[in-house]
């Protein structure tokens, strides 16, 4: 199996499903004993969200870069990078180490179009809303349009994933108002919705509404999943 190297703790909250994601999948696929040849690197986010908020996205990168490249000298044979909002400076990171990248829209994107979806609802963070790196990405590459909340409704979703989801605070009240916001992208047209941030699939999953979800954070650990067992038999195999 090949050893997948984790950029993690952005929050921590959200980086915990990856680990429990990936190594349930290789175990469901292998059997036995097996589990996933996992290295994580978890930064300490605080200094990076100052950081975000002071628009210097050059520190980010060299944080960041240095973590891959740790990753990479660890023994890592492919890069994730377990959140939306970061790859702001995912080429900065690519650059930085000779082993794969594998960006969080991209496989989401794909991910879409096997639905034969063109345009949908995007939640997030205010950067992975409101600026382009992410919405472009998908346009240019997939042809999907990315469409998102009013001004009102940005400002909560951002404050909630940093004052609530972050920090473990998984209130009713706002899973009400992200059902609600939902709800008002699909009458705007979306035809999915991708939880761009890899925390809210903790407040709001497909038990919650009858809208397509892209679970961004599942859907990377599942491409992580077929990176790790790339060439594998995928027969059930005993230890």
């Amino acid at each position: 199996m090949k050893t997948a190297g984790i950029i993690g703790g952005m929050s921590w909250e959200s980086t915990i499903p990856y680990y429990q994601e990936i190594n349930h999948a290789v175990q469901k696929k292998l059997g036995g004993l097996h589990s996933a040849p996992l290295i994580i690197f978890s930064v300490d986010f605080s200094p990076l969200a100052i950081m975000q908020e002071n628009g210097d996205w050059d520190g980010i990168a060299g944080t960041l870069s240095g973590a891959a490249r740790s990753l990479q000298q660890g023994g890592a044979d492919f890069v994730l990078l377990a959140t939306n909002t970061m790859h702001q400076v995912a080429d900065r990171i690519e650059e930085a180490v000779s082993i794969p990248f594998v960006h969080i829209a991209d496989v989401t994107g794909a991910r879409i179009l096997e639905r034969g979806m063109k345009k949908v609802g995007l939640l997030g963070t205010a950067f992975t809303m409101e600026q382009e790196f992410y919405r472009s990405r998908l346009l240019e590459r997939f042809g999907i349009e990315a469409i998102i909340p009013a001004e009102g409704d940005r400002r909560f979703v951002h404050g909630t994933i940093y004052n609530e989801l972050c920090c473990g605070r998984f209130l009713d009240s706002s899973r009400k108002e992200f059902l609600r916001i939902i709800g008002e992208l699909s009458d705007r047209g979306a035809e999915g919705i991708i939880l761009g941030c890899t925390e809210i699939p903790l407040l709001v999953t497909s038990e919650h509404t009858d809208i397509p979800l892209f679970d961004t954070g599942r859907i990377h650990a599942e491409a992580a999943v077929e990176m790790i067992l790339e060439g594998k038999r995928l027969s059930r195999v005993q230890s």
